[in-house]
């Protein structure tokens, strides 16, 4: 049960590649106050296949972690806790399966985000951890399985990308079993520039002041450069990466390297570390590199009390979609305030009483047209592929995923199939949020600006009674028949539909 104590305090989870971390902390003068930190070094990307398949060991390993996670969290509301996985759980082919033991072992919603969300979260918590002024930065985080590349001004990302290499899946590419030479690394370098190519031009031209380091890698290659004092005050030069990269090839093995501030956990993923970290270097003229030791998880915090005090970046997101492509703004308005009315009458028995459910009907209403700007013919469909494949800050896979089959089941048939392809949590919520707005849709189909067409909705068992004022049915006869259509679409997946006026 949550204490007074507690009233205030929020929680992120981190399951990343390489090592899973949560941390628990307490808003004071707009920072955050840090309680506790847990980690461990689960190592999830190794346990992946050359079918993408993660291995039964693997899983064991995250599962046994989560529960020691879940004995710290268990007293805090699911809104006070945010859990994300990134690359590995992004490619793993049973990564579903793998979510559904994960979130009974935590105990809480788990959330797949996107490299540019990653990114987007790792600059919010280095930017905010060292306070950067407005001046412009490329803030670089080396994961186990990708590396994220963003530079921004301030508190504001302006361009942000993920690439397809960490130090887990490097140093299993090129350091397989253990052996680092000298053709070994230049194999990895070289793999590494190809990959850093397509953003090499735009972000020199972009340009910034300073380069700043997050992850362990880039924190144990600044702990090995201090403490074998081939750098000053934790500062990443090139020199010490090269005498880095030497001292490895010529020790041969990861079991023999011989250097200060290595932690003996992170030896195995040196190698493939290192190498990105190099390319990173050489690809994008970086000279030197400080290191900051916010990231994806104080990202997340930070992001979750925007979400708590009505700051939440999702909104931005969807009301940049929805002016990008001219949606109508007023008409929009109508169907987010009806859906609203319905939701409010029936949320509670539909158990979908809770703030981000009715948040996903809201931006639904919003971007329902998006597709029009394609095609009047098979809009809804349209308006589906839109937001299932643009870049919207703040939501994470599922979210987005969830919000492009509402705009597919907006009319016509009931995107059964679709919802089915969904997490189990989400699928019961969106099959309910899309029934509102269909019936939102529905009252609003003639644009108009008046708001004659007041209704009840009320639930008894599966039955849906949608009541409205005598004879305006009647006086209605093309809604009438909409609603009678919705009859037959809803009782196709069990829920009846009557009309009383």
């Amino acid at each position: 049960m949550e204490t007074p104590e507690d009233s205030d305090v929020l929680a992120a989870v981190d399951l990343g590649s390489n090592s899973f971390h949560m941390i628990i902390a307490r808003l004071r003068d707009d920072h955050f106050q840090v309680m506790d930190r847990l980690r461990e070094m689960v190592q999830l990307r190794a346990g992946l296949d050359r079918h993408n398949v993660l291995s039964e060991e693997a899983q064991d390993r995250a599962i046994a972690c989560l529960q020691r996670f879940a004995e710290r969290i268990e007293h805090l509301p699911a809104d006070k806790v945010r859990v994300v996985g990134t690359n590995t759980l992004r490619i793993a082919e049973n990564s579903r399966d793998f979510l559904r033991k994960a979130r009974q072992a935590l105990g809480h919603s788990i959330e797949i985000v996107e490299g540019e969300e990653e990114a987007r979260l790792i600059y919010m918590g280095v930017s905010r951890s060292l306070a950067f002024d407005n001046r412009r930065r490329l803030v670089v985080d080396i994961g186990g399985g990708s590396t994220e590349f963003i530079i921004g001004e301030g508190l504001e990302w302006l361009r942000r990308q993920s690439v397809e290499m960490g130090c887990v899946s490097f140093s299993q590419r090129f350091f397989t079993d253990g052996v680092v030479s000298q053709l070994r690394m230049q194999a990895a370098l070289l793999t590494a520039a190809i990959k850093l190519r397509s953003i090499q031009r735009p972000y020199q031209s972009l340009g910034w002041v300073e380069a700043v380091g997050a992850s362990g890698t880039i924190r144990s290659v600044a702990g090995i450069a201090t403490a074998q004092n081939w750098s000053e005050n934790g500062v990443i030069t090139m020199e010490a990466l090269d005498k880095i990269i030497a001292h490895m090839v010529q020790a041969g093995h990861y079991q023999k390297f011989q250097l200060e501030g290595l932690s003996d956990e992170r030896a195995n993923v040196l190698a493939g570390g290192v190498a990105v970290l190099k390319a990173a270097f050489d690809r994008l003229k970086i000279d030197r590199m400080i290191v900051a030791d916010g990231a994806l998880r104080e990202g997340l915090l930070y992001d979750l009390q925007g979400r708590i005090q009505h700051d939440d970046e999702r909104d931005r997101a969807v009301n940049a979609l929805a002016r990008r492509y001219h949606v109508d703004e007023a008409h929009a308005g109508r169907v987010c305030t009806m859906a609203a009315e319905l939701y409010e009458q029936v949320a509670a028995q539909w158990g979908i009483d809770n703030k981000e459910d009715l948040s996903r009907l809201q931006w639904a209403a919003m971007l329902h047209e998006v597709g029009l700007a394609i095609s009047h013919e098979q809009y809804h469909k349209h308006s589906a592929y839109l937001v299932a494949y643009s870049d919207l800050p703040g939501f994470s896979r599922e979210e987005q995923q969830a919000l492009a089959v509402m705009m597919r089941g907006q009319r016509r048939s009931f995107p059964r199939k679709l919802i089915k392809q969904l997490s189990d949590e989400l699928q019961l919520a969106t099959t309910r949020l899309t029934i509102l707005l269909r019936l939102s849709l529905v009252f609003n189909r003639g644009r108009s600006e008046k708001t004659d067409s007041r209704v009840t909705l009320s639930l008894h068992r599966d039955t849906l009674i949608l009541e409205m004022p005598a004879g305006w049915l009647a006086e209605h006869p093309l809604t009438e028949a909409d609603l009678l259509r919705e009859k037959q679409q809803l009782k196709e997946v069990g829920i009846r539909l009557k009309l009383r006026d």
